[in-house]
């Protein structure tokens, strides 16, 4: 009896040392965080931290035992200190900041879903102009259109800039519409400021972080599209850097990720949009030209988006896209569009 009480008594002053040296190990993890991204870390502890354990290891346990405890260690505080940042977010679900929806911003009433369309740039007046009569016959309030294009090619059509800005200004102005434009860079965000309603931040840009904290101090709407390569954590974090500003006017833009699939352009994560709804307050819209780069499917995944709790959609539509300057196969004719609209249930007449 006493050699099991005295077993057991070592076995507790050994638990509360691991408790102690694991609530330290917990504290430099967290300062870690703050300075390191979190991939980098996710290397140093599988490269060198475990790598170094497994160097000075010679007791009797099994290696790979001792590899899985300080793995699932690791991850467990990793998780831990994920979950734990994430409910400090100000765009957290968990946190009672209050952020607007789309209605809110511009005080539309009860319209829903929102549907924003457009030519994926401006090219002339005349045709824009022919997109923006359709939108507002259907009663869409909202109108998207590229002046500066970020272009895989430097060769590729870059965009009319500042003219094609105040083309987009006067034709929304004169059929009373919401104008959409892509920002790329903190240098032009008071020009684009000047003459559009709404911010987009390409999905390029979703880490530019200068440029994100730029347009969050501006009471303008921003559409935050998701990087083509991101998690929804980052996509998450990168909104936070807006609200942090003061805005309180985002909207989530799930536009597909690449994968190794290569029947559509990008990978439409549809999970990702009930799940951004559940983990933050924003409204989240997805755009369906970018995502599928292709039209014959179009309305299916427009109504798989919608039904999964999408606040609206994007489209792309040109009055004659064989012609377009740019993503010519994935923009919608104005006919294409008005059936797209009448699938959908949603023409107002």
């Amino acid at each position: 009896m006493f050699i099991l009480c005295r077993i057991e008594e070592c076995m507790e002053e050994v638990n509360r040392h691991i408790l102690g040296l694991v609530e330290e190990q917990t504290h430099l993890l967290h300062e870690m965080l703050l300075r390191e991204d979190r991939n980098k870390i996710r290397d140093l502890i599988q490269e060198k931290f475990i790598g170094k354990i497994m160097e000075v290891h010679n007791g009797s346990l099994p290696a790979e035992l001792i590899k899985e405890i300080f793995i699932n260690m690791y991850n467990l505080e990793l998780k831990y200190l994920d979950e734990k940042e994430e409910r400090k977010l100000l765009v957290s679900s968990n946190n009672n900041v209050k952020f607007l929806d789309i209605n809110e911003m511009f005080g539309l009433g009860y319209v829903n879903p929102t549907i924003i369309g457009g030519p994926c740039a401006i090219e002339s007046t005349e045709s824009l102009e022919k997109v923006a009569v359709m939108l507002q016959s259907l009663n869409i309030k909202f109108i998207r259109a590229g002046a500066f294009k970020p272009r895989t090619s430097p060769y590729d059509f870059q965009g009319l800039g500042e003219e094609g800005l105040k083309i987009l200004r006067e034709v929304s102005d004169k059929y009373s519409l919401y104008a959409v434009t892509e920002v790329m860079d903190t240098r032009a965000v008071d020009i684009v400021d000047k003459y559009t309603d709404v911010f987009q931040i390409g999905a390029r840009n979703m880490q530019n972080f200068e440029l994100l904290k730029e347009v969050g101090r501006y009471n303008k709407p921003v559409i935050l599209k998701r990087g083509m390569s991101s998690t929804i954590n980052e996509l998450i974090y990168a909104s936070e850097y807006i609200a942090l500003q003061g805005s309180r006017k985002i909207i989530i833009c799930e536009r597909g990720i690449r994968t190794f699939e290569n029947k559509t352009r990008n990978t439409l994560d549809i999970s990702s949009i009930p799940i951004i709804k559940i983990e933050t307050k924003l409204p989240v819209i997805v755009d369906l030209s970018h995502s599928l780069g292709r039209k014959d499917i179009i309305l299916q995944i427009a109504k798989a988006a919608l039904a999964v709790g999408a606040d609206g959609i994007m489209v792309e539509v040109h009055p004659n896209p064989q012609t377009a300057l740019s993503d010519s196969n994935q923009q919608l004719n104005l006919l294409e569009f008005k059936n797209l609209i009448n699938g959908l249930n949603l023409l107002i007449k």
